[in-house]
């Protein structure tokens, strides 16, 4: 970090209000002293139209004056309005610029900052704190110089207008100035005591945000409810008295105000009775009195403001006073480009409270060589590599990478030179590419590149994608991708004319798996109202929750004769998922696996056992139409519960050509009926291409349609296309929409793509499983043994053997270093470590 730099915590809060606002305050300041004309200019036409005007009876002054007045209260309100907007857009201004500014100090600071600090505390320290910063900072110009102007004209007028009668009005504000400045330092006191316990309340959600599984697992919401109140009821305290104090220095300010207007009314009126104030000038002298108030008042509240922003702004800053532990960017240089050499010379490290974790580490590799730490839980291995990549400084020896100090390196170079993958690596919110491109973004080179020329192409991500293992993945999002037929009609083209060759050549091979759309068959795999229907609804109101309360389909049913068919199945239903469950909890056994909600199971035991004893005609209609629900709701593929006549499954293909002509008639629109020649628009490319549900979920199965369903894809040669609308898929907050491995996977993906000339990777396999960890490893082997030095952190001895060389680390130390073969035949650490896994 440059020498000259001054750390945005460092910053006085008084430096903001200038900065990048010279222009805005000077405007603000002219603004101000033109609104003080305007807002004196009334007071004199007040007494000119008592005293000239109205007392003369001369109407043409009358006009002027009241012309004059309107014209002043005019300009006076645009002023206020401009004085405000301008104090806004400096505020927010401000507050962007330090929210940017500290951003960017916080995510620089050592990872031992955050071992202490709960992420809440930073979260409302960023969002909260500095807003009231910010608004003071607008305001810092423009509410004393204009208040105070506004004073100095007022007081000057009232001085004007009588001179003994102002000295006694303006004889109660110095006592104000007096009481004001007692209190406030009890409201400082307590706005201290309110942030730290904010914090602490922000810090404590944090926290528990974070840890939710542990509570949910433990059941310890009572615990946390207690921790939470206590801290709530603290911070309810202090605001109590804090606030009480805040009123306190309004009511101060209130009461000598209604004072000096008590002098006013009873020295100014004592005055005018003996007539030595005329009535215009006492009714001028009362108006300015009262404006006099405002002005004192934004003064009181900007002291206030001024107080509590100071409180919050330091308090902020305090907080986050650590110095980053390396220079972020080089000192005037471009980033070097080293090679892979390292060399590590007694290297040791100990945490803040003087624990040693790290001591007397001394290893080098040559460029490109792969080695693998192994050791012992709690022996270092993660800690060395973490020291290797800057995350931790080290506190004594020295690791030279490119014959560089690393200590020495700036952030820039580093990231221009190592990659790193965690054991638990952190997926941002956002699409798969947008991960993938992280770690090639930050490059130096790279921080700036927006033109797509500039970016790696399609076949790089691809090659990444596959060494990884995450490219099936993203080939399975991009086909579970619904597609606008207006932005994609050439590619819905050629999916028509690939699900036509898939049925041609695949669909005996895939017969178990897949149950094809067929207008003349009855679908086992599909519910009975989707038999029914045969289409995708494109009204709401032909949604599967609103079927039975759309009348033209009720209607339609029962034309068809298929209501009491129907109503009956669902008794039949009904009945057979009664006799199954018998006592059971329904969480026990519903989930996707039965046509009805669970809570719906009582009223399917009341149903039941009425139809036993009156039949289905003496069930009331909300009792027919669950049963209707539960019958069109019946999938026989999925659910099993019942067998359905030939009769019922022949009415029902019957009924679909019916429904098809009854809809057409009365809203064409209604539906997209499936057509082996049309794309179905809100179903995904995948079901557009078999054309048909799915009969199992079994991995097995998916893998053989995968395959099947590539070939084609490469075939007609849309293949990337499908590739790229996977990598938008989005991943949620921390991946959230991706499982543990996927997100592995594509933690590597963004580092293989970055090419580093040394890559670290700390368990970064852990987490996959047999199959693919053989995979990376087999690529780091061949692919990556020329380009990379490698140092991993491994946790299956299985895969060390082709190694370069080995250390094995134990309480904090490398006590064996060599090739596979020369620590085995030496019977020590590593030896013992193999056959206990075996």
């Amino acid at each position: 970090m440059a020498k000259s730099q001054v750390l945005v915590v460092h910053k006085p809060l008084i430096s903001w209000i200038f900065g990048k606002n010279k222009i805005l305050q000077l405007l603000l300041v002219v603004s101000a002293v033109v609104s003080v004309f305007a807002n004196v200019i009334p007071l004199e036409m007040q007494k000119r139209i008592v005293n000239e005007a109205i007392n003369l009876r001369k109407i043409n002054l009358l006009m002027i004056y009241c012309g004059v007045y309107l014209a002043a209260f005019i300009a006076s309100s645009g002023l206020k309005f401009l004085i405000n907007s301008l104090q806004t857009v400096i505020g927010q201004r401000t507050v962007a610029d330090m929210r940017n500014e500290l951003y960017r100090h916080v995510i620089s600071l050592p990872l031992s900052f955050y071992r202490k600090t709960q992420p809440g505390l930073v979260v409302a320290a960023m969002t909260t704190e500095l807003a009231t910063a910010g608004d003071f900072v607008g305001m810092s110009i423009a509410v004393p110089v204009t208040n105070l102007l506004m004073l100095a004209a007022f007081a000057g007028y009232l001085l004007w207008l009588n001179p003994l009668l102002a000295a006694i009005t303006l004889s109660v504000y110095p006592a104000v100035l007096l009481l004001v400045p007692v209190l406030q330092k009890r409201v400082n006191r307590y706005n201290k005591k309110r942030v730290d316990a904010g914090r602490r309340l922000s810090g404590r959600i944090g926290e528990s945000v974070a840890g939710i599984h542990e509570i949910q697992a433990n059941g310890a919401f009572a615990i946390e409810s207690h921790k939470f109140g206590q801290l709530v009821d603290r911070l309810r305290r202090i605001r109590i008295i804090w606030r009480l104090f805040r009123y306190g220095v309004k009511a101060v300010n209130s009461l000598f105000t209604n004072l000096s207007r008590f002098l006013v009314f009873a020295f100014g009126g004592w005055l005018a009775i003996r007539g030595n104030l005329e009535l215009g000038a006492l009714v001028a002298f009362l108006s300015a009195q009262e404006k006099l108030y405002d002005p004192w008042k934004e003064l009181i509240e900007f002291y206030q403001a001024y107080k509590t922003s100071s409180v919050t702004y330091n308090r902020t800053m305090e907080y986050f006073d650590t110095r980053p532990e390396y220079a972020m960017v080089p000192d005037g240089r471009d980033p070097f480009e080293l090679d892979g050499n390292i060399k590590v010379e007694d290297l040791s490290f100990e945490t803040e409270d003087g624990t040693r974790l790290l001591s007397e580490i001394s290893f080098a590799l040559k460029p490109c060589e792969h080695m693998a730490l192994v050791g012992f839980s709690g022996s270092g291995k993660s800690t060395l590599a973490q020291c290797i990549v800057q995350l931790y400084q080290y506190t004594r020896g020295r690791i030279t990478v490119g014959q560089k100090e690393l200590a020495t390196l700036s952030k820039k170079d580093v990231v221009a030179n190592i990659g790193f993958v965690s054991q638990n690596p952190f997926i941002f919110d956002g699409s798969i590419e947008d991960n993938l491109l992280y770690a090639w973004k930050a490059l130096p080179a790279n921080e700036d590149a927006s033109n797509q020329i500039d970016r790696p192409t399609l076949d790089q991500k691809i090659q990444v994608l596959q060494q990884s293992g995450i490219f099936v993945d993203v080939l399975r999002f991009g086909l579970n991708t619904t597609l606008n037929g207006r932005e994609h009609q050439s590619l819905i083209s050629q999916i028509i004319r690939l699900r036509d060759k898939f049925l041609a050549e695949f669909v005996m091979d895939l017969k178990e798996y897949i149950e094809h759309y067929d207008e003349m068959k009855f679908l086992l795999y599909s519910s009975i109202a989707e038999n029914l229907m045969f289409g995708v609804p494109q009204r709401e109101s032909f949604d599967k929750k609103k079927m039975l309360d759309n009348q033209f389909f009720l209607n339609f049913l029962k034309r068809a004769g298929l209501k009491k068919p129907l109503i009956k199945l669902g008794g039949d239903l009904a009945g057979q998922l009664l006799n199954i469950l018998g006592d059971l909890p329904p969480a026990a056994v519903f989930a996707d696996k039965m046509p009805i909600e669970p809570e719906a199971l009582e009223d399917c035991k009341r149903i039941v056992a009425r139809e036993k004893k009156d039949g289905l005609d003496a069930l009331a209609e909300d009792d027919r139409r669950l049963l209707l629900q539960l019958a069109l709701d019946y999938s026989p593929g999925q659910h099993k519960l019942v067998d359905l006549s030939k009769e019922l499954k022949d009415q029902v293909i019957k009924g679909r050509q019916r429904f098809k002509e009854a809809v057409g008639a009365e809203d064409p629109g209604a539906f997209a009926f499936y057509d082996r020649s049309d794309y179905i628009a809100s179903r995904s490319i995948l079901t557009n291409i078999f054309f048909g549900n799915l009969k199992t979920a079994s991995s097995r199965a998916q893998e053989q349609i995968n395959r099947s369903i590539n070939q084609l894809l490469i075939e007609e040669e849309i293949l990337e296309d499908i590739l790229e609308m996977g990598m938008q898929y989005r991943v949620g907050s921390k991946g959230t929409n991706l499982s543990g491995g996927q997100r592995q996977k594509l933690a590597i993906a963004r580092i293989l793509l970055k090419e580093p000339k040394v890559l670290v990777m700390d368990e970064a396999t852990s987490g996959l499983d047999n199959e693919s960890q053989a995979r990376i490893q087999n690529l780091l082997e061949t692919q990556w043994k020329n380009k990379s030095t490698l140092i991993a952190v491994v946790h299956r001895l299985d895969i060390i053997r082709n190694y370069d060389k080995i250390g094995v680390m134990k309480a904090g130390k490398i006590i064996e270093m060599g090739t596979y073969d020369e620590l085995m035949d030496q019977h020590g650490i590593l030896r013992e470590l193999v056959d206990g896994k075996r």
